[in-house]
């Protein structure tokens, strides 16, 4: 693993790592903000997934979550969203290859290679991370954004006693219903849609739901509210009785003005199911 850069930081540090992924077959690159108190011992660990379009310095700079992480002594890493690299797939759309990763194991040409972002989160990275620093496992928590929202709900309810709680900001919440998923999950999987049930957070919730909380942000001036159908997953939520607080949040927009408004609140729900447990 190579130290890229680090900072002090809210009296952490907030580094940037390279290292090569066996999950992608490529070099990875990943923010982790330490609090003070990983010095003297394991912390637990906070997940930000990014959206479209992002890297792994688009939230660290913009989400405003070390701050929070710094109050409530905990660890917050932050992936990238895609591989990346000279011989790495791409595509001319914003919306499908680098940066646009989906979170799923692509199983199609030419994605497949590489694009497998769901064993690089549940099994390259946090490998990595044990490895490296001073974090405590058993205490993982996760959230995300947009994209990154569906990536922590889906994880979070396929890897059951994984994450103590997960949150999302604005996520896509049925995507086997909408064109921000359809397209993606159709390009990396194929044409089976039984294969994509795994990675749609309202059919995962119908059918597995997720044993800890849940806290769910949307904007409702949120200018992609029609591709995220939040009114899919709030149903299913409330048809199996699940535990969580779905909150629509009047004026907001899908930006990171948006999700740094609401990130101490995201912070301090996972504080609490952390140190609680």
């Amino acid at each position: 693993m190579e130290t890229v850069s680090e900072n002090r930081a809210f009296g952490g540090v907030q580094g940037v790592y390279r290292h090569a992924s066996k999950a992608t077959n490529c070099d990875m690159t990943f923010g982790l903000f330490l609090p003070e108190e990983a010095r003297d011992g394991p912390v637990p660990l906070l997940w930000y997934l990014s959206g479209l379009t992002c890297t792994h310095e688009n939230a660290m700079t913009k989400a405003g979550a070390q701050a929070w992480c710094a109050e409530q002594g905990i660890a917050i890493v932050f992936p990238d969203t895609s591989p990346r690299g000279e011989g790495v797939a791409d595509d001319d759309a914003y919306d499908l290859g680098q940066g646009a990763g989906f979170y799923v194991n692509a199983t199609q040409d030419p994605w497949a290679p590489h694009f497998r972002m769901w064993d690089y989160i549940a099994d390259d990275l946090p490998a990595v991370l044990a490895e490296n620093f001073q974090l405590d496992m058993d205490r993982q928590a996760i959230t995300g954004h947009s994209m990154g929202g569906h990536g922590a709900l889906t994880l979070a309810m396929n890897l059951p006693d994984r994450f103590k709680s997960v949150s999302a900001f604005a996520p896509i919440s049925n995507p086997t219903a909408s064109d921000w998923g359809r397209k993606q999950l159709l390009a990396y999987l194929g044409d089976n849609e039984a294969d994509w049930a795994k990675h749609d957070a309202t059919l995962m919730m119908r059918d597995k739901g997720f044993d800890g909380p849940i806290l769910i942000d949307t904007g409702t001036s949120d200018q992609f509210i029609d591709l995220l159908k939040p009114e899919a997953l709030s149903h299913a939520i409330a048809e199996r009785r699940q535990q969580a607080t779905v909150r629509m949040q009047p004026g907001y927009d899908h930006s990171y003005f948006f999700v740094s408004t609401f990130m101490e609140d995201h912070v301090s729900f996972h504080a609490e199911a952390l140190y609680g447990a």
